[in-house]
């Protein structure tokens, strides 16, 4: 008889997202009159039209399929070289870093990358994960094998967590213990929190005394405006030896239907063998995907690649300006009713400290219920995320104003 995967069966409770669909879902049915008034700012999707450029290319990589003379099949498991290009000279070397083309790894999204990567490492690797944290790199981790059970709270033995708190700006320091392998996401999701370059500097230095690879998740760059706060983990010296990065076009290009993505795994970034020898993950990503992937398809890589053109450049940009209106307009709105709040600035999301009294799960309830505002609970984050709840920018500027409205009932 076929075993199954056991270490799925340790995951405490479904995926946070669904879960929050399920009771939006439920409280729809049970108030049909109300049902037309809800506004969702609780999963971070995106609401606005693709940006021209990418609808041309699109169009154009199309019609290559309806003819012989440009058909297009299979492509590089690893991209097409003239996308590769494009972003290693756009996102890398055109701002000073050193990223050659061959390190550029597409994928279908940054969440099922920051997943794969664990295919390339071994068991037995000391994990560290933020605390707030983007479930994914914690249930993936329960299902590869490298954690214990759920204890009280919703943590798993074996993980080593990092509290983030408004003590620290929710960015938290590297641990005081030698840990293998820690994830790290800034502009931060759900908190919105950005790392100074002194913070990754100490988190750089931090990998080289204990042979850490980083894992870090610049899903969320593009909202950076701050010119102090470094876009991506690459432009800390020492950087390329001991992290890997990745990155999304769905937040910045709108391809959250699309499905877009890309990883940079430099030659110079090491892993060891039981025996102590090291090996290039390089390496080891490539086989990787020439093993399970055949590539992104031709129409999408072509979409992937205008995002990299002038005119594609200034709508990424009027994007992502469009986004960072809307979270100003969040939290002027939070901060207007007195509670205490991060992110909105950089960054796409408003983290939001309850009212008095209130755990996050009975925040979603009576933004539901009262206002038929949908938001994400902070304890789906973490224990740490208890007591606080993450409102997505991701809407239209209606929606977004109607929301900052009906915000007044957490008042009450």
């Amino acid at each position: 008889m076929a075993r199954i995967n056991e270490h799925f069966l340790k995951l405490s409770a479904g995926y946070l997202f669904p879960e929050i669909a399920r009771r939006v879902q439920g409280f729809a049915a049970a108030h049909p009159a109300l049902a037309p008034r809800i506004i969702r700012c609780g999963i971070g999707d995106v609401t606005e039209p693709l940006p021209h450029a990418t609808i041309k290319a699109l169009h154009a990589a199309v019609d290559d399929l309806a003819t012989h003379e440009r058909f297009k099949g299979y492509g590089p498991a690893t991209g097409h070289e003239f996308v590769r290009a494009a972003i290693a000279q756009g996102d890398f070397r055109s701002r000073g870093m050193d990223i050659a083309d061959d390190e550029i790894f597409l994928s279908d999204g940054s969440k099922p990358d920051a997943s794969a990567a664990l295919e390339i490492l071994g068991s037995g690797n000391r994990i560290a994960v933020p605390d707030p944290v983007y479930p994914v790199y914690v249930d993936t981790n329960v299902m590869a094998g490298n954690t214990g059970p759920a204890l009280e709270g919703g943590r798993y033995q074996g993980l080593a967590y990092l509290p983030g708190t408004p003590g620290n700006g929710f960015v938290a320091d590297p641990p005081t213990e030698a840990v293998d392998v820690a994830y790290l996401c800034f502009p931060n999701n759900p908190t919105g929190a950005v790392a100074t370059r002194a913070q990754l500097e100490a988190w750089v230095a931090y990998a080289h005394r204990h042979g850490t690879i980083l894992l870090f998740d610049a899903a969320y760059e593009a909202y950076v405006r701050d010119p102090a706060v470094p876009r991506s983990i690459y432009e800390i010296p020492g950087a390329r030896e001991v992290a890997m990065e990745f990155r999304s076009f769905s937040k910045n290009g709108g391809f959250t239907g699309l499905r877009c993505g890309y990883t940079v795994c430099p030659k110079s970034l090491m892993g060891t063998t039981s025996t102590g020898d090291r090996v290039p993950l390089h390496r080891l990503w490539s086989r990787r995907w020439a093993t399970c992937s055949n590539g992104v398809s031709w129409p999408v890589q072509c979409a992937a690649a205008s995002l990299y053109t002038d005119e594609g450049q200034r709508e990424v940009k009027a994007l992502t300006d469009f986004y960072l209106a809307n979270a100003a307009l969040l939290r002027s709105a939070v901060q207007g009713l007195g509670l205490r709040c991060w992110g909105g600035t950089n960054a796409p999301y408003v983290w939001v400290e309850c009212p008095e009294g209130l755990l996050s799960w009975q925040a979603f309830d009576l933004l539901l219920e009262k206002a038929q505002v949908v938001i994400t609970p902070g304890a789906g984050f973490g224990s740490c995320g208890e007591g606080f709840f993450r409102i997505s920018a991701f809407n239209s500027r209606a929606n977004i104003h109607e929301t900052c409205e009906r915000l007044a009932v957490l008042a009450g």
